[in-house]
């Protein structure tokens, strides 16, 4: 089933107030202008990593390790959810279509 950037915004905003519980740290009202980077306590480059893990496996997605979802790699700057949803939700796209192209 092909995720959409809302479907998708739901899963961030679940995954990451669930990462935020477990570790014991406080968590903002998170919407789609929230960027996990800035607003999020003690969410680090060594949190990244995990919470993309944990993304990927709910929603079934790919996404390879050398790819930094919170961060814009062009700017530099981090991401807002609803940033980081359209953003995964073009590269599962071309993801996709590769695979068609492929096939």
């Amino acid at each position: 089933m092909p995720l959409d950037s809302a479907a998708l915004k739901e899963t961030l905003i679940a995954v990451l107030g669930q990462i935020q519980a477990d570790s014991g740290l406080e968590c903002p009202p998170l919407t789609g202008a929230t960027k996990p980077i800035e607003n999020l306590p003690k969410f680090d480059s060594k949190v990244w990593p995990v919470a993309t893990t944990i993304i990927a496996t709910e929603t079934g997605a790919t996404i390879p390790n050398d790819v930094n979802i919170f961060v814009d790699e062009t700017t530099k700057l981090p991401r807002s959810i609803d940033e980081i949803a359209a953003f995964v939700c073009e590269l599962l796209k071309k993801q996709s279509e590769k695979e068609a192209a492929a096939a």
